[in-house]
């Protein structure tokens, strides 16, 4: 197969060939989450997503440096000439708490979450508060560079002025500056600093009563929330890197101002290929608390919400998110979940029926041996063409009758190879495992009790302990011992998990 990864680029709007700066090496930047909540459903589709991404490109043998941010400083509800306060410290006043007491009770519960939807962790997780010194860096390189103006101790970039003089302004969401442009300095009411309500701020005065402050050559302050990211993602990933990605209600404001801020700070635009997720609805509607049309990740594991029938497992819910292609809108409805758990059960069955086959032909080639190829190549097509979850599945569900019709004889294993039978099996337990990211259930439960599951964990440390000293007759005996009580071992890239028949 001679193919080439295509992604949808948000700035260009539409697909293109990706090809990465550095051979074989790729940079990725993804929006993290500001933690002074927990974490909603929507952001774990998000991060859902692009932990198949990261899997993807990783399996197509790049060497992937995934940068995902912790924002625990600048997040403001509103702005700062409209009274606007940091998110994080207005939870710490509110519930009488430290910031950073906050910040690590809701980024502890961000993580759990992701260790719940078997998300891989990234290369680097940097948080906004440890990379002070880079943004006051980056803002003077703003100042310097004539973007930005200083008014009473905080920071604005020059929206109108950068628009003027570069042609970037505006690409990414779509936004028409001349609009913008166009108002008159006499309709600038309430804008007591800003030059004009399209600036905003990089660097904010901060109150006396603020939580979380800095010394800068400004002010006694904090950093604007975009300038974050600009600065992170160019400290890891360089000036220009290859891949920046967040939900689609970052476009604007936050990504159309990470790119102005980095081509006011460099004149270089961050990345070459903007990615963006698609918003989660509920029964056809944006979510929202306030109209009662919500549900969180917990209530969905314990069934304890009116708006579904019964709980669903996280990996359930994982493999219902890859069943919609993540710049597509996902609705949310307990019929769409009922269906999703009879599809993800029937292909792990499908995938134990197939991994529990022995090849009993001749070796010869016939008219199912060139379909079952066919379908396994259609399945990597579908996720190079800007990986496409929902139809790379539904070439995984093909196979399942392939895979049925030989276990029961309908099907023959004279018309196929071993070679295809063991393509089969191994691009099964890749797509399923490693690339979607998902567990079976059992394996997620270790397929027993405490007890059970210790006793395991145990006998699978001495067999790795055995396999390490080169001890093959251990090793061997524990295989054949388990295998004649119907267990099986299985080795993947996250350790060995066991299943019994």
């Amino acid at each position: 197969m001679d193919q080439k990864l295509q992604v949808y680029n948000s700035l260009s709007r539409k697909k293109e060939v990706f090809k990465p700066i550095n051979e074989g090496q790729i940079g990725m930047y993804v929006c993290g989450p500001t933690v002074y909540s927990d974490v909603h459903l929507g952001n774990c589709r998000t991060f859902v997503s692009f932990d198949v991404i990261y899997r993807y490109l990783m399996y197509l043998g790049y060497r992937v440096r995934y940068v995902r941010n912790i924002t625990d400083v600048g997040h403001l509800v509103g702005d700062v000439d409209t009274g606007g306060e940091d998110k994080i410290a207005e939870k710490a006043r509110l519930e009488r708490l430290e910031p950073m007491e906050v910040v690590q009770k809701y980024m502890n519960g961000f993580h759990e979450m992701m260790k719940i939807f078997n998300t891989l962790p990234p290369s680097i997780e940097p948080r906004a508060t440890g990379h002070i010194i880079e943004q006051i860096e980056m803002v003077q390189a703003i100042i310097d560079n004539g973007y930005a103006y200083v008014k009473n101790g905080s920071v604005y970039f020059d929206t109108i002025k950068f628009a003027k003089n570069n042609d970037v302004y505006g690409k990414l969401s779509g936004r028409v500056i001349d609009e913008l442009i166009a108002e008159s300095r006499d309709d600038l009411k309430n804008q007591d600093e800003k030059n004009h309500p399209a600036d905003f701020a990089i660097w904010i005065k901060a109150a006396p009563s603020h939580l979380m402050r800095w010394n800068s050559p400004w002010s006694v302050g904090f950093p604007g929330w975009h300038l974050e990211c600009s600065a992170m993602s160019t400290k890891y990933l360089g000036k220009t890197f290859d891949i920046h990605g967040g939900g689609n209600d970052l476009k604007f404001p936050h990504h159309e101002n990470e790119v102005a801020q980095n081509h006011g700070a460099c004149g270089c635009a961050p990345a070459n290929y903007w990615l963006h997720t698609n918003m989660l609805l509920m029964n056809g509607k944006k979510m929202s608390k306030s109209e009662d049309n919500s549900i969180t990740p917990p209530q969905l594991f314990n069934g304890e919400s009116k708006h579904i029938s019964k709980s669903y497992s996280p990996m359930m819910i994982r493999f219902f998110m890859l069943q919609s292609h993540y710049r597509s809108t996902l609705d949310l409805t307990d019929e769409a979940l009922l269906a999703a758990e009879k599809g993800y059960k029937r292909l792990m069955e499908g995938n134990k029926t197939l991994q529990a086959l022995n090849y009993a032909g001749k070796n010869a080639a016939g008219n199912l041996d060139k379909e079952i190829n066919d379908l396994i190549d259609h399945i990597f097509e579908e996720m190079n063409d800007d990986f496409n979850t929902p139809k790379a599945l539904a070439r995984l569900f093909e196979l399942v009758p392939k895979v049925n019709g030989l276990k029961a004889g309908h099907l023959s294993f004279d018309d196929i190879t071993a070679y295809t039978l063991d393509r089969m099996k191994s691009t099964f337990q890749v797509f399923i495992f490693d690339i979607f990211g998902l567990k079976n259930e059992e394996l997620a439960t270790g397929g027993g009790n405490g007890a059970m599951d210790g006793l395991m964990q145990l006998i699978i440390d001495i067999r790795q302990n055995a396999r390490a000293n080169k001890d093959w007759d251990t090793s061997d005996k524990i295989r054949d011992t388990l295998g004649a009580l119907k267990i099986q071992l299985k080795d993947g890239k996250e350790g060995t998990t066991w299943t019994k028949d």
